[in-house]
């Protein structure tokens, strides 16, 4: 092995060639875009659930309100 009369300078060729990021094979990529769809059907019906529990509790306070105000009129 050749040294470099300077302390950290190697030669060109020297250089380690940067590791190639691996390519998940095709069952990987099925695996993952699978997991994918699931996340995201699951983040909608929770969406979904979210949303339902929010228009009732906006139609409870909504009845809340009219109510008092009918007996404010009275």
């Amino acid at each position: 092995m050749i040294k470099s009369p300077i302390p950290g300078m190697e030669p060109a060729c020297r250089k380690d060639k940067p590791k190639l990021i691996s390519t998940p094979t095709r069952g990987d990529r099925g695996r993952q875009k699978s997991a994918q769809q699931e996340l995201k059907q699951r983040q909608r019906a929770e969406i979904y659930a979210l949303n339902k529990v929010m228009a009732e509790l906006e139609q409870q306070q909504f009845e809340a309100f009219c109510k008092q105000m009918q007996s404010q009129g009275e």
